[in-house]
């Protein structure tokens, strides 16, 4: 690891490291979403098992899209993805359990149908080695997520995993917008085309359409319904899964409603919908594609997101859900602070608008991290780090949004320190940032993913976050 030149003579430079968790670990929160911080995880797990995984519940897009279409709820596809992560595997009962819940089913219908009959009737061969009682917690949600869907889909005797047909239900739009104070609209956005997008949109049915879907998906969708709470769905999951009880799974939001996140470019357009954002498709339920090449760019950066309502006639309507209680706890009292890399406006975003959040950050005397992505993707086509340094402050500042909300603090209070993957493609502006504030950029050691690109080496990776942690501690004590 190596430290960007600075024109502060203050400026830290890193060393490798690798402390002793020992008996008192550090605490982390980190904001992130599904998929680029897994990989990082296992590692994390030797530092600390300390860490608040704050979640975004706003994704729609493959089997998460299906399962809340039909059944609505908050979307749990970030939050399974995360729990298996961090499950328990050390015993052959842990692997096989891990194994079950982490398991799709295939695409074709005739071999879903078969598939999903045999694990719920506890046939399958996936339940080897998985003890009656774990045996009987899964099944048990698995039934009654079955039996909801049955009742969701008006009792129509069609295979409820895998329709046999795809409703008819088109994909959101991007929509123009004009910017006008005086039409009532929320924020001053005047919607020019509502009923276009609303004929666009058409009537849903409650039938699943076919798209591969996990045990362990449709297990919590149907343990939330049960208990109707999210958070005891997570609960019960993370002692199925054996996760660390101190290793916490948050949903940014603790709802039991759908929630669909929205943006607004710099050119006034509006987009609905997660995947719209980041990865818009066709139409088809086929695995998302994420490969950078087969994503069109943006007619324009992106200014803000949002959230917008999930009911009513009304989907172009902005709603601000409360930040869960539990992640401003955590916020509160946490030793550091980790805006983790992957999707800036759709991972990390969302959680970050919410009021209280920025708030309690700006408040705290701890190390507050940014994780800089080491390849570009949709969502930031030609920025540079200091352009995300802005997207983060502008969210927490929730600078674009009701001016009565709006906060006006600086980067500093958000992020005192960066580090950067060796030979990534975003552009280190050190001037730019040094004139938000941020002078601690420290290079750290990458490896190539053939399928993202530029990632950082785990172990570089966590050894940094060790010393910046250890670095703060040393001042904590000396001032105490």
């Amino acid at each position: 690891m190596a430290s960007f030149p600075s024109s502060s003579p203050n400026h830290c430079c890193s060393s490798t490291s690798n402390p002793d968790p020992g008996p008192s670990q550090p605490s982390l929160l980190v904001f992130s979403g599904g998929t680029a911080f897994n990989g990082v995880v296992e590692e994390l797990k030797n530092f600390t098992t300390r860490v608040a995984h704050v979640l975004p519940v706003s994704d729609d897009g493959g089997s998460t899209a299906e399962i809340v279409r039909v059944l609505g709820g908050p979307a749990v596809g970030d939050i399974r993805s995360r729990c298996l992560r961090l499950s328990d595997q050390s015993t052959s009962e842990a692997l096989a359990v891990r194994r079950l819940l982490g398991h799709r089913l295939p695409l074709d219908p005739r071999e879903a149908k078969s598939e999903w009959y045999n694990i719920v009737e506890g046939e399958h061969p996936m339940w080897k080695g998985v003890s009656k009682p774990y045996r009987e917690t899964i099944r048990a949600f698995l039934v009654y997520f079955q039996n909801q869907a049955y009742l969701y889909s008006g009792g129509q005797r069609k295979h409820i995993i895998h329709g046999c047909w795809n409703p008819p239900m088109g994909r959101p739009e991007e929509m123009k917008t004009e910017r006008n104070s005086e039409n009532g609209g929320q924020n001053g956005v005047k919607i020019t085309n509502k009923e276009e997008f609303s004929q666009k949109m058409g009537p849903t049915h409650a039938t699943f359409s076919d798209v591969l879907m996990t045990h362990f998906a449709l297990a919590m969708a149907g343990a939330r319904i049960f208990f109707q709470s999210l958070d005891a769905a997570i609960f019960l999951y993370s002692r199925v899964s054996d996760i660390p009880s101190e290793s916490l799974v948050l949903p940014v939001i603790s709802t039991n409603d759908r929630l669909t996140l929205g943006c607004e470019l710099m050119d006034g357009t509006i987009i609905r919908g997660q995947n719209e954002i980041s990865h818009p498709t066709t139409g088809s339920m086929e695995p998302i594609n994420k490969a950078r090449s087969l994503v069109p760019g943006l007619p324009s950066r992106i200014k803000r997101v949002f959230y917008m309502s999930s009911e009513g006639k009304n989907l172009l309507h902005e709603v601000f859900p409360a930040a869960n209680p539990a992640v401003l706890e955590q916020l509160s009292n946490v030793d550091c602070i980790v805006y983790a890399m992957g999707s800036l406006f759709t991972s990390i975003c969302p959680s970050l608008v919410l009021i209280g959040i920025g708030e309690v950050i700006s408040s705290r005397f701890c190390p507050k991290v940014f994780l800089l992505n080491g390849t570009d993707d949709r969502e930031t086509s030609g920025f540079s780090a200091s352009c995300f340094v802005t997207a983060i402050t502008d969210a927490l500042n929730r600078t674009y949004g009701d001016h009565h909300n709006c906060l006006e603090n600086l980067p500093s209070q958000y992020i005192n320190t960066i580090l950067v993957p060796r030979d990534g493609e975003i552009p280190v502006d050190v001037e730019n940032l040094a004139a938000q504030g941020i002078l601690d950029v420290i290079l750290v050691n990458s490896i190539h993913d053939p399928k993202v690109g530029v990632i950082f080496d785990p172990k570089s990776l966590i050894d940094a976050l060790a010393e910046v942690i250890g670095r703060y501690m040393s001042k904590t004590d000396t001032v105490a």
